[in-house]
């Protein structure tokens, strides 16, 4: 059992580790991302994983947005510059008997 704090690794010798959530400290709605680093007995450091968990509300939609390839297959979301990409948000879903009617996708102005 343990509480994350965001950017404070959560460190023990179990492989497995419970993400406990209270009402007064729940997860966001929408994609979380966790980070796992292991080490061994030598003290080496393996590279960072990453796994993205999805809170889905229990009322609105929850849009989830994802990088694919040519086949709809999620990929990391980096790219060479000049280089085309696919974004998808098909993983994105109502509370049945509800359905995503509209997709809008937009640009942001990084200024």
């Amino acid at each position: 059992m343990a509480q994350f704090v965001p950017n404070q690794p959560v460190t023990q010798p179990d492989a497995s580790v419970s993400v406990d959530v209270t009402p007064n400290s729940p997860l966001p709605m929408g994609v979380n991302r966790f980070q796992l680093v292991v080490v061994d007995d030598a003290g080496n450091e393996s590279d960072p994983v990453i796994l993205e968990v999805i809170v889905r509300d229990t009322e609105r939609p929850t849009a989830v947005l994802d990088m694919v390839d040519e086949r709809g297959g999620r990929i990391d979301p980096v790219v060479s510059f000049g280089q085309t990409f696919i974004l998808s948000g098909a993983r994105s879903s109502d509370v049945a008997p509800g359905k995503v009617a509209e997709y809008r996708f937009t640009l942001i102005d990084p200024r």
